[in-house]
């Protein structure tokens, strides 16, 4: 997609975070990859959500919503009142509890744009953007990640650490989105990222590069990967 259009998807994201009701509560929205290292057009569009667990269970909604829909987890995984009011967009995992980072997915990622305030840059279903979603921030989960797959050598879980926040906390960076739209981010390459964050053998720092297009180049459409740490 050109990189106008991928600064306005973000910004739709964004707007449907601050003006609807999230499966669950949304702490930090952060972009990555080709869109913050000033490419154009962008092949993929690479967005991370922090995200907070529920803190006020509802066994009576969860009990209510698996009799009607055979779905677990509502009212203590995913809110309950997102659920009731959009019950075609809950997502279940493969034990049939609901998944948050499905859920989000579906909200965010909808071909409607019913909650996005506007017609604005709003995710179609064919749309190639890949969702993050963990309960960590984007800098902890890099590290914690990196530290896993040098020790494990799984080097396809590293996540790109060239990452722009552009909200949190109920607000939104108004720069970053200029400084996204401009291409004026500075990034480094990957190796020199990398070698940031403590990698200093050279073949694994190429291994990684390699693997993190390789698995860009096999995505298709959108994908949302959800974490825990």
């Amino acid at each position: 997609m050109k990189r106008a259009a991928a600064v306005d998807r973000l910004a739709a994201i964004v707007d449907r975070v601050e003006r609807a009701t999230m499966p669950v509560p949304v702490r930090e929205v952060w972009a990555f990859g080709d869109v913050a290292l000033g490419l154009d057009p962008i092949d993929r569009l690479d967005v991370y959500l922090t995200k907070d667990v529920l803190l006020d269970g509802d066994a009576d909604a969860a009990t209510a919503f698996e009799a009607e829909y055979g779905v677990k987890g509502i009212g203590t995984t995913v809110r309950a009142s997102w659920a009731e009011a959009t019950p075609d967009r809950v997502r279940t995992s493969d034990n049939g509890y609901a998944a948050p980072e499905k859920c989000l997915a579906a909200e965010l990622l909808a071909a409607d744009s019913d909650h996005a305030g506007d017609d604005r840059g709003a995710p179609d279903a064919g749309a190639p953007i890949h969702l993050e979603v963990c309960n960590a921030s984007f800098d902890d989960n890099v590290t914690q990640r990196l530290k896993g797959a040098l020790a494990r050598e799984a080097y396809d879980e590293v996540l790109d650490p060239r990452g722009v926040q552009l909200w949190a906390d109920g607000r939104r960076d108004d720069e970053a989105f200029a400084k996204l739209r401009d291409a004026a981010f500075a990034m480094p390459t990957l190796p020199d990222a990398l070698g940031m964050l403590g990698v200093e053998d050279d073949d694994v720092t190429e291994v990684i590069a390699e693997t993190i297009s390789t698995r860009r180049a096999d995505q298709a459409g959108p994908s949302v990967r959800g974490d825990m740490i």
